[in-house]
């Protein structure tokens, strides 16, 4: 059974970091790729970043601005994503997803992910 785990959220203040991580198990991560996902309280998800298994390379959302950091450390079939310098807007359930991913560069469109974790609240306070 695919399943994929997320941890790290909490609550911090504004200009915090936070250092998310989704554990995968059932598959493991080799040409996948995975995504993270936000959503606030009464607005849609929206995509943060992504990141292809197979060769590393990622895709960050325009709004991150390099604020957040997606890596992978497939020997431990785990994606992280640091995010730094939080802002109160930031607050949101965080989700990873997965998708098995044919090697171009991945984007972060909700709908073209199978497989989604259950979500992590980060809450930055202001």
């Amino acid at each position: 059974e695919v399943q994929l785990v997320e941890s790290g959220g909490g609550l911090v203040q504004a200009g915090g970091s936070l250092r998310l991580s989704c554990a995968a198990s059932g598959f493991t991560l080799d040409d996948y790729a995975i995504g993270w996902f936000r959503q606030a309280p009464g607005k849609g998800r929206e995509g943060i970043s992504c990141i292809t298994t197979s060769d590393g390379r990622t895709h960050d959302a325009d709004f991150v601005e390099g604020r957040f950091t997606i890596s992978s450390l497939n020997a431990k079939n785990s994606i992280t994503l640091q995010m730094n310098s939080l802002k109160p807007e930031d607050t949101g359930v965080y989700y990873c997803a997965a998708a098995k991913w044919p090697g171009f560069r991945c984007e972060v469109v909700a709908a073209l992910y199978d497989y989604w974790g259950q979500g992590t609240q980060v809450t930055v306070s202001s």
